[in-house]
């Protein structure tokens, strides 16, 4: 057989390789698309006369094939017809599907008769798409005739666009819900190629055409839109079969890796691989923006001719517009060129009516004509400015509504500086959207904590959004935060003045100009203290507190922070970076309010609320009293109290500390497990309990380091499973034995896993950093490290302090992502000396190297 194959395998090699070699000089994929479809038609019928396959059978393209398109790397969805087969017929089909394999094509196939196709139609909404895109390839006309009537048949068209709808939608979700992830998939993403082929198969499901130009027959797109839709088509075809050329596989997402090779085949060339790939987004997001925007029309206008009952009749709701089946209609489809002020009037009302869940295809249209209208005059016309507040100042929409105004250009020359920012990436390893939707996602974060049936996500901020004056403020913060990304400089400071601006211009007075700008400058404070210094030190409380300087904006601070962490990726957010934002807004607050906060205050008031948890539990005083003693007072002030009072209650009884005593249970708030260990102080027993996590792939998120009167190591540590391997609950015992065994052994320390680097990692590298200063007091020093996020970090960075007899009094680990900033408190006779510490820095920075 493969002999015989030969000569037919080496023909479709060739004419494969003629129209690949034909796309990278002409980059067409149309033509691409069509010659490997007609190359793999030619081939499968030379194989079916070849093996004589019967007459009465028929070979059928479905799916994308049967479309009559065939990507460089996708399947080839086949169907044989079948009609009783012998079992010699039955051989000779798997001969024919073997040798499919045999000539390399990656076929997807299914053997059905009329019957079992029509009811596998009816129940399965993914095999009625892929035969309503059929074409004959081989075999009995009649067979395949009867097919199509039967099919065509049994087809609802109204019923069919639903659960496309619906399937649409769910995909979306799968996606981000936007076009604008950084790694989007040119297939399946919104604005991708999946919609544009929903609203082929609705059309021609419903009988209105099966291209864009029959389309634009029936009138449902104009001739403008037409050159729209195929230019923008055919960008995402070019740039999704150049991604199956450059990987070698059917490769449908535009990873990092690959970016800036199918930047390269495209012909963007660059000498810098970061501005190649900038360069192929910025195309990309604008196709699948214009996507995303004419299947919003497309869609709209085939949902109206399938159930035009379902739109009703036009209810007025002003003079400009009405309410037609739940969507906002212009009364006069020349208003918006009349009238631009009308565009904001527009999105205002959707504000005001519940009622309406968007607009309708001719008031979008309408829109999008006059864009172009909204210009310096129209910016500077005090009514669009009090328009535009008006609008932000809603109690209801702003979000869906600020999303519509990017979708259709009203935002970005509303405000010209938002423009400069759409499709922007963010090149670091913690934002997985781009610019324009990560401020939007801040925006709709907000807005959330305001919503009754949004409360209990966020029982905390959403308490306190009712404090706040006006939330709209912290919108505008929200809407300037990060602004001024990509400008080179702090973009902190430039959003700061650009938000100055637009205060002024809108009229807002001082006080509430100075919360906008404080916000926009300091959004990035809150986080970084919380994360990177000791909060149980007094003096990191007073410098905030005196930075922040009022309650009001230390409130609207917090709610902006964590709007904003939550609001760069579904994996930044968790509840210890809660926890630690939450601890410092609440220290803060009631040093504004006058409260003390000397040593002696917290000290006190950790103790005693210690003492009250312990008491609930109807522990002794007795038992712990004397424990305590031998605690110091340091403990006290960096000890949670709930921590407190569970070192008490599990510890006491080993308070000699003869053996390690390791107890482990789950962490009080959020995922992860938090064990302690209470032993003889040792060298390098800091490096031991990261080597036994580093083993046991582990990561740790935060330590305290304590060091008894009487000589004893009280460590305490937050500590997650990444990978998940086992439940928290399950874990618990077997890392109270198996840790105490590891410290009870001696030797050498073992080598770090060397834990190899993300794909993400890889593309934005970080440069590794030791930052090593003397704290206010001159007696520990603060070692600030940045490196990639890998197994085995910890311990590699545990193992150069213990070599060079450095002493860790706390650590805390900041992971952005897959980036990693860790700020540990050290101390040591090393660093005396000036060659002493250099050498503990070259150390450093070599194992965060390697």
């Amino acid at each position: 057989m493969n002999a015989e194959l030969g000569p037919l395998r080496e023909l479709h090699r060739q004419a494969i390789e003629s129209a690949t070699s034909h796309f990278q000089q002409s980059r067409n994929p149309d033509r691409l698309l069509t010659d490997l479809c007609r190359t793999t038609d030619r081939t499968l019928r030379g194989l079916w006369v070849q093996l004589a396959v019967p007459s009465r059978f028929s070979l059928v393209a479905v799916g994308g094939y049967g479309r009559g398109e065939l990507f460089p790397h996708s399947d080839v969805d086949l169907l044989i017809l079948i009609d009783q087969p012998s079992p010699d017929e039955v051989g000779m089909l798997e001969r024919f599907i073997s040798a499919c394999w045999d000539l390399g094509l990656q076929i997807g196939h299914s053997v059905r008769n009329i019957n079992e196709c029509v009811d596998e139609a009816r129940g399965d909404i993914t095999v009625q798409t892929s035969l309503i895109e059929r074409r004959l390839l081989a075999g009995s006309r009649d067979a395949f005739d009867s097919l199509c009537a039967m099919l065509d048949a049994s087809l609802d068209p109204a019923q069919f666009f639903s659960k496309k709808l619906l399937e649409m939608r769910a995909r979306h979700t799968r996606y981000e819900d936007t076009p604008y992830s950084l790694e989007p998939n040119t297939k399946e993403s919104p604005g991708g190629l999946r919609d544009l082929q929903i609203i082929l198969w609705s059309s021609r499901a419903a009988g209105l055409g099966e291209s864009w130009s029959d389309l634009a027959k029936k009138g449902l797109i104009s001739t403008a839109e037409l050159r729209q839709i195929r230019h923008n088509e055919r960008e995402l075809k070019r740039i999704r079969a150049c991604l199956h050329l450059v990987s070698g596989r059917r490769e449908d997402r535009l990873v990092f890796d690959l970016q800036a090779q199918v930047s390269s085949a495209l012909g963007l060339h660059s000498g810098d691989a970061r501005q190649a790939s900038e360069s192929l987004m910025q195309r990309y997001y604008w196709a699948a923006k214009a996507v995303v925007q004419l299947s919003t029309l497309l869609l709209q206008d085939l949902r109206e001719r399938l159930s035009p009952a379902a739109t009703g009749e036009p209810e007025p709701i002003d003079a400009e517009f009405n309410n037609r089946g739940g969507l906002l209609h212009i009364s006069d489809p020349d208003l918006f060129d009349r009238d631009p002020s009308a565009i904001l009037r527009a999105f205002l009302v959707i504000t005001r009516h519940r009622e309406l869940h968007g607009m309708t295809t001719a008031t979008l249209r309408a829109i999008w004509r006059a864009r172009t209208r909204i210009d310096a005059a129209f910016r500077q016309a005090p009514a669009n400015r009090l328009l535009f507040l008006e609008f932000l100042k809603a109690d209801h929409g702003v979000t869906r509504g600020l999303r519509q105004m990017n979708q259709w250009s009203v935002l970005g020359r509303y405000l010209p500086v938002f423009r400069r920012i759409v499709g922007q990436m963010q090149h670091d390893l913690f934002h997985v959207y781009t610019v324009d939707q990560h401020i939007l996602m801040v925006v709709r974060n907000l807005r959330r904590f305001g919503m009754a049936e949004h409360a209990h996500e966020y029982p905390f901020c959403s308490h306190l959004m009712t404090t706040v004056r006006a939330p709209w403020l912290l919108v505008v913060a929200a809407l300037f935060h990060d602004i001024a990304k990509g400008r080179g400089g702090d973009h902190s400071v430039l959003g700061r003045l650009d938000a100055r601006r637009f205060c002024n211009a809108h009229g807002l007075g001082k006080s509430d100009r100075e919360l906008v700008e404080f916000l926009v400058e300091h959004h990035l404070t809150m986080s970084s203290i919380a994360q990177k210094q000791d909060l149980s030190d007094p003096d990191v409380i007073d410098r905030f507190s005196a930075l922040v300087q009022t309650e009001e904006r230390l409130t609207c601070l917090y709610l902006l922070t964590v709007a904003d962490i939550r609001g760069t990726s579904p994996k930044v957010w968790n509840a210890w970076k809660a926890k630690l934002l939450e601890d410092l807004f609440r220290a803060t607050r009631r040093r504004l309010a006058g409260e003390t906060h000397s040593a002696d205050t917290v000290l006190d008031s950790r103790r005693g609320e210690a003492v009250r948890l312990l008491n609930l539990q109807t522990v002794d005083p007795e038992r712990y009293a004397a424990f305590w003693t031998r605690l110091g007072i340091s403990y006290f002030l960096r000890a949670d109290p709930a921590d407190i009072a569970w070192h008490a209650r599990v510890l006491t009884d080993f308070a000699s500390g003869a053996v390690p005593k390791v107890r482990a249970r789950m962490a009080p708030i959020g995922e992860g497990f938090q064990v302690v260990v209470y032993t003889h102080d040792q060298p390098e027993l800091f490096a031991r309990i990261c080597a036994y996590f580093d083993s046991h792939n582990l990561s740790v998120l935060d330590a305290q380091i304590h060091t008894t009167l009487d000589g004893h190591a009280l460590d305490s540590f937050l500590v997650i499973d990444p990978m998940a391997e086992m439940g928290y609950r399950e874990r618990l015992s077997l890392v109270e034995r198996e840790l105490a065994d590891w410290l009870s052994t001696s030797g050498p320390l073992p080598s770090p896993v060397r834990g190899r680097l993300s794909r993400r990692s890889r593309y934005f590298p970080v440069t590794p950093t030791v930052d090593l200063r003397p704290d206010e007091r001159g007696g520990r020093y603060l070692l600030s490290i940045t490196a990639h996020d890998r197994t085995g970090l910890l311990y590699s960075i545990a193992r150069v302090l213990s070599r060079h007899q450095v002493s860790l009094v706390s650590a805390r680990i900041m992971t952005l992502g897959e980036r990693v900033e860790d700020v540990l408190v050290v101390q040591g006779p090393v660093f005396v000396k000036a060659r002493g510490t250099l050498d503990f820095e070259t150390e450093m920075l070599s194992a965060l190297q390697n």
